[in-house]
């Protein structure tokens, strides 16, 4: 999987389509080595965004594994596991949970709870349900699976190591920074004494404390900390390497945030234009890039260049993904963004309402996406001086993150000072 790791996701895919075929014309559809070059094609497939056909892949090798070897086979449960990942990947939360509990328990009961795999599938389990925002799931098991890390293979092991900075991300997403940071820093300083400077791992670690940095203001520490892990990802991975173009981004975002919006946009419009030669215009990256961009087109008022590209974002992941998939329902959640900013209340009403509708049947209603839908909807509401509509709403969006969220957290801040205005 050389070539996966640097980022060559067209030279992978290329390579295990000629590997299938060679494998099926001499060994047959159903023999092993057949079937790890499908698992392995279907792993390519979906880092490249194409989550059904990388489904497809998974189904055939975990049903036949399942019905070869048995259900409680370690060869089984991770062929459910990747399947469970393209459902994670396609929004299908229910499915990938169902799925993950099933490989978890498992593990459990063929394994014992103190291994390896079965920590894992307790960490895959935990990201669907903070992919759900169900934050105290989440933190229950992270917890659960950094103490028994700890104890098991103790404060170095990379697993460990893993989780504390998953665990350190579950309380920046829900605005404990501090606590965020204190992981971070002792992941940092870990991966730097056992792994070195520029290992892979480092560098994730050094970006993450950077997104914490950002978020509490930080932007000295923050453009430090990045400029540093784009230099040396360039350096070690490639200017084209993904984790190479997430730094890049990363350090536009801090860029932005400081209002050094020209600085931001060429940065972006390298990543866009990478993302686009190197995986094509339907990646979930190169959309991703697109969306940026836009983002930064509207903080300068230019209106039309950012619509352009929020309507060519949305329409494809209509295309791609679905109408159901939370990319999508963000795409639309930006454009309806750009509306409002314009003053077309009409337009930026009805994206949210359909926002909303779906965001309820496929997240909850008490889900923070759905949350933030809510708010927005309830400041359009208020643009048209439909002030009882928005308060009521907004009254509701407050009651509800505090609950979720928590009183402190920086969104429910902002939905009582909009409240109290």
């Amino acid at each position: 999987m050389v070539l996966m790791d640097q980022g060559r996701y067209k030279s992978a895919d290329e390579m295990f389509r000629r590997l299938v075929i060679a494998r099926q014309k001499w060994n047959g559809d159903n023999d092993i080595n057949t079937l790890k070059a499908f698992e392995c094609l279907g792993r390519v497939l979906e880092y490249q965004g194409y989550f059904v056909k990388a489904q497809k892949m998974y189904r055939r090798t975990f049903e036949f594994k399942r019905d070869a070897l048995g259900h409680e086979h370690l060869d089984t449960l991770s062929s459910m596991a990747n399947l469970a990942s393209t459902f994670w990947s396609q929004g299908r939360w229910k499915e990938a949970e169902e799925l993950e509990v099933q490989v978890m328990e498992t593990r459990k009961r063929v394994l014992e709870e103190e291994h390896p795999d079965t920590l894992g599938s307790m960490a895959n389990l935990a990201s669907t349900f903070l992919s759900q925002g169900r934050w105290r799931k989440v933190e229950e098991l992270e917890v659960q699976v950094m103490e028994t890390s700890l104890r098991v293979f103790g404060e170095e092991h990379l697993n460990t190591l893993t989780i504390m900075t998953n665990l350190a991300s579950t309380y920046r997403n829900q605005g404990r920074w501090k606590e965020a940071e204190e992981l971070e820093v002792q992941v940092m300083e870990t991966r730097k004494r056992v792994l070195g400077e520029e290992h892979p791992d480092t560098l994730t670690s050094m970006a993450c404390l950077a997104l914490t940095y950002k978020n509490r203001g930080r932007w000295k520490e923050a453009e430090e900390l990045g400029v540093q892990v784009m230099k040396t990802r360039k350096r070690v991975l490639g200017e084209e390497h993904p984790s190479t173009l997430t730094s890049i981004h990363n350090l536009a975002s801090t860029y932005g945030n400081q209002g050094r919006w020209k600085e931001a946009e060429e940065l972006e419009v390298q990543v866009m234009e990478t993302s686009l030669r190197v995986v094509g215009e339907e990646h979930p990256s190169t959309l991703s890039s697109m969306a940026n961009l836009a983002l930064t087109y509207g903080n300068q008022g230019r209106w039309k260049e950012a619509e352009e590209l929020e309507v060519q974002v949305m329409e494809t992941y209509l295309r791609v993904l679905g109408e159901e998939h939370l990319n999508t329902l963000s795409s639309m959640a930006n454009l309806a963004s750009t509306y409002r900013n314009q003053g077309r209340w009409k337009e930026a009403e009805e994206l949210e309402v359909q926002v909303i509708k779906t965001r309820k049947r496929v997240l909850g209603e008490e889900h923070p996406d759905t949350l933030t839908s809510i708010n927005n909807l309830a400041h359009t509401w208020k643009s048209q001086s439909r002030n009882e509509d928005a308060i009521s709403l907004m009254r509701k969006c407050c009651q509800l993150r505090k609950q979720i969220l928590g009183p402190q957290h920086p969104y429910t801040e902002a939905s009582l000072e909009t409240l109290n205005e």
